[in-house]
């Protein structure tokens, strides 16, 4: 963990990033192209026994205030339902407690930035359950960004498979969650991941926030509302005819 100053100069801005979308959720404090520091903890336990403590324990190490942050941005989804709301909630409390900017990003967005440095085509896949994925295509540009090609998709993987013709690079839970299905489908075009590297992280939502925080693309905490790409079971219960 970098103690903030000895890697950047005094009252740096930083984003404090939040994600929660999967089963290890984490916490970050993120300058514009350096993470000062990051915790992560996978559980069982739901995150939001754990996300104020994390930041507080964050600030602390990071021997870093309030008045150095300035923005706070959130993997919006799509993920675990109850994550997402988990974080998104803690994320909009701290942002009207405090007055700081809210920026959301898209938890696949997020995720393909943690391979920007890729020169093939890059499918970032999450497993959605019901037999379905969570899906992006994405270009890395050469500058440490990428850039999404596609839709936000939800489909089975074997429709996700039918749709790559390329030797394309597959990471996230879903790619590991159905690896010998790509395996069998695609052959030689399935560059699949290694799964310790698969699982969303807050410095890389950080780092996909920057630049909308410098274009001044805030959410309001009012308002702001998760990425699902589908309709919760909750929510088609409710909207079920009895």
């Amino acid at each position: 963990m970098a103690h903030h100053g000895t890697l950047l100069a005094p009252k740096t801005p930083l984003l404090l990033a939040v994600e929660t979308t999967g089963l290890c959720g984490s916490v970050a404090l993120v300058a514009d192209g350096c993470c000062v520091g990051e915790f992560s903890l996978q559980t069982k336990v739901t995150h939001s026994r754990r996300l104020l403590s994390a930041i507080e324990y964050l600030l602390t190490q990071a021997e870093c205030d309030w008045d150095v942050i300035c923005g706070i941005a959130v993997s919006l989804g799509p993920g675990s339902f109850t994550g997402i709301r988990i974080g998104l909630s803690t994320a909009k409390g701290l942002a009207m407690a405090t007055g700081k900017p809210l920026v959301g990003v898209s938890t696949l967005d997020a995720l393909a930035g943690q391979f920007a440095y890729l020169d093939k085509p890059l499918c970032v896949v999450l497993d959605a359950r019901k037999k379905e994925v969570y899906a992006a295509f994405y270009e890395c540009l050469g500058d440490g960004s990428v850039k999404r090609t596609s839709d936000n998709l939800v489909l089975p993987p074997e429709r996700l498979a039918a749709a790559i013709a390329v030797p394309t690079v597959m990471a996230g839970d879903g790619a590991v969650l159905y690896r010998d299905l790509f395996a069998s489908a695609l052959a030689d075009n399935a560059l699949l991941v290694d799964g310790g590297c698969c699982f969303p992280r807050a410095a890389a939502v950080g780092k996909a926030a920057w630049p909308r925080f410098r274009q001044q693309a805030f959410l309001d905490p009012a308002l702001a509302a998760p990425l699902y790409i589908r309709a919760s079971d909750a929510e088609l219960h409710l909207s079920s005819p009895n």
